[in-house]
């Protein structure tokens, strides 16, 4: 059955251009957020004013901060929080489920202390849970609102899901591929966001176009060496979730890690930076969880390894460019 209706959790900018382009498809949407002053300035100002002023809500898309009401509302239930409450929500949700529920998920990152892969907290969380998803893809939550052209992909534990999610996004100004891998999907969306921050960096330090499109290379060259110790498809990788996303992030600023990084290297701090752009920074937690990652897969990353030690040991950012640069001579394949 196509989906006529939905859940979405998340009234940040990304959520709701999701939710503004599911509602233009003629899909009923209900909005879910945990903030109750927000929604009740979303509610009055039919916008979400605080992220996506000035670009109005159609007729379907509504609002509330009752997650029962929200779970009642639809089978299909998108999540797209920030990957840190990830795991929170999906407890939250799990005593509401039944077996009629799919749940899809739009959230790019890890989770933090395990390095977890998103579909793998979600069948530790809900192992019973049949039908679920992720989609991904080079997207800018302010394009997308304005309905400019995009693509994504669709991945998701059945062929059958994967075509109902596509079908529920596209339009004349979206399409949706569909894929099996949900592992390359996580994985590009997440890793991307720590070759964003390593991009702004070179950036900020005045580095140059050479250095940025060597991050971009030598960073896919990472994603991929992870992605096929973990299972993932080097197509997927090669797509739009993986070196599409990658090169939207490193080069437009509207992505807020390669902002973080452009701060950082013109020698701001990283609190500094993040409060400056005031949304989530994914890219921050995720360095941490890829190392995990790398260490379990015992690969080497040393493009997420620097942004690493940038973020979170204190590193000067032209150090970590100096210790990039004078690693032993190799071959490139």
């Amino acid at each position: 059955m196509s989906i006529k209706k939905i859940s979405i959790y998340g009234a940040g900018s990304w959520g709701t251009a999701l939710a503004l382009q599911l509602a233009r498809n003629h899909i009923d949407v209900l909005l879910w957020d945990i903030n109750s002053k927000h929604i009740e300035v979303i509610n009055h100002a039919r916008e979400n004013y605080y992220y996506l002023a000035g670009i109005p809500f159609p007729d379907n898309l509504n609002c509330t901060t009752n997650i029962d009401d929200a779970v009642a509302y639809a089978n299909y239930q998108l999540i797209v929080v920030p990957s840190h409450g990830f795991r929170q929500l999906l407890a939250q949700l799990k005593p509401l489920l039944n077996n009629n529920h799919c749940i899809i998920w739009a959230t790019k990152g890890l989770e933090v202390n395990t390095g977890m892969l998103l579909h793998q907290v979600l069948t530790e969380e809900l192992p019973d849970l049949q039908n679920y998803g992720v989609v991904s893809g080079p997207t800018f939550a302010l394009e997308v609102a304005k309905g400019l052209p995009t693509a994504m992909t669709a991945a998701a534990s059945s062929k059958e899901v994967a075509i109902e999610v596509a079908k529920a996004f596209t339009a004349d100004n979206f399409r949706m591929y569909i894929s099996d891998d949900i592992i390359g999907v996580e994985l590009g969306g997440a890793i991307k966001n720590v070759l964003a921050i390593a991009a702004g960096i070179s950036d900020g330090l005045g580095y140059g176009a050479n250095a940025r499109a060597a991050i971009i290379t030598r960073g896919l060259a990472e994603i991929i060496r992870l992605g096929q110790k973990m299972g993932a498809k080097a197509e997927t990788l090669m797509g739009l979730s993986g070196v599409g996303d990658l090169v939207l992030t490193c080069t437009d600023d509207q992505s807020r890690n390669r902002r973080l990084g452009l701060a950082i290297g013109q020698g701001e701090t990283r609190e500094a930076a993040v409060k400056a752009i005031g949304q989530e920074v994914e890219g921050i937690k995720s360095s941490q969880s890829i190392g995990l990652l790398a260490q379990k897969a015992n690969i080497e990353m040393p493009i997420c390894e620097q942004v690493y030690q940038i973020l979170h040991q204190g590193i000067a950012a032209s150090d970590a460019v100096s210790t990039l640069l004078q690693r032993e001579l190799k071959s490139e394949f």
